[in-house]
């Protein structure tokens, strides 16, 4: 009996011993574990100077710059290509020179040309305009014809307005009549001297089609711009790839069908005479160019 107590009082002795140094387990593992997070935090904030040099100066080469450009400030959601409106006062003294200044304040540096090289590229197209307006004037009053046609200047570029009435086309055809033949013919020659692409469309007004060759007067629009391209490219020898063609219906008029004018000026073929300048100067140039007249 003594002998079998013993080996009890043996045997919970041993089952009494307890490790008081479990903990040092634990702190190790986290310990290990906060080294690799500090290790893998500080691989990914290290940035490759070589590459980040190389992409520098790919940027800088394509945007056309080599110098590092400051940009303060951000686009807002009104802001349309970074161009705010200018207030244009028309008429009256010095309206001209407020409105060179206005725009000169408005102009954008973008490019790494400043806002007065910007707005010396908009008095430069604006004067190019102009001069191409007075050519093919020019050339209209030598036959007689320069009501026949009317100018703008928009952000687009100049715009001839071929008003169609009773002169380039009869109703409801896109056949050129010989006195359009004639308008087309005057200002082929100057047309052919530039290097802008020409856009040709064609417009109605609102009164209904009644054609059996055209179902409404978005094909009818369409067949007269066509029409125009056809003799531009045939007989004063523009080339195809500076010319295109499209037709607006009567969704862009000039005057609400209200207006007496309607029926007459919203009927008419375009020629516009595409800038080829950046946005920002093509914004401006409406604002400092002459007022040539009114469509």
């Amino acid at each position: 009996m003594a002998g079998h107590g013993g080996g009890r009082r043996g045997a919970a002795h041993e089952e009494e011993h307890e490790n008081h140094e479990r903990w040092l387990v634990s702190y190790a593992d986290m310990m290990t574990l906060l080294m690799v997070l500090f290790i893998v935090l500080f691989a990914i904030s290290q940035v490759d100077q070589k590459k980040f040099s190389a992409l520098k100066e790919g940027l800088a080469q394509g945007l056309g710059s080599t110098t590092n450009v400051v940009v303060s400030g951000g686009t807002g959601v009104t802001q349309i290509d970074g161009v705010a409106p200018v207030p244009v006062s028309i008429g009256g003294a010095g309206s001209a020179q407020n409105t060179a200044q206005g725009a000169q304040r408005q102009a954008p540096s973008s490019g790494g040309g400043s806002a007065k090289d910007t707005l010396a590229a908009a008095r430069r197209e604006a004067a190019n305009l102009a001069a191409i307006e007075k050519k093919i004037s020019a050339a209209l009053r030598a036959k007689g014809l320069d009501s026949s046609v009317r100018f703008k200047v928009t952000e687009r570029g100049l715009v001839v307005a071929l008003v169609s009435d009773d002169v380039f086309f009869a109703n409801a055809s896109a056949d050129l009549r010989p006195k359009g033949r004639v308008v087309l013919k005057a200002i082929g020659p100057v047309l052919r001297s530039l290097s802008q692409d020409i856009a040709v469309e064609g417009h109605a007004n609102h009164l209904a089609l009644r054609s059996s060759a055209y179902p409404s007067n978005w094909e009818l629009s369409a067949a007269r711009a066509g029409s125009v391209v056809r003799y531009l490219q045939s007989d004063d020898g523009l080339a195809a790839t500076r010319l295109s063609a499209t037709g607006f219906g009567s969704s862009r008029p000039l005057y609400r069908s209200s207006d007496h004018r309607s029926i007459t000026f919203n009927r008419r073929v375009d020629v516009v005479l595409v800038s080829d300048q950046p946005s920002a100067v093509r914004s401006l140039v409406p604002k400092i160019a002459p007022q040539l007249s009114n469509l």
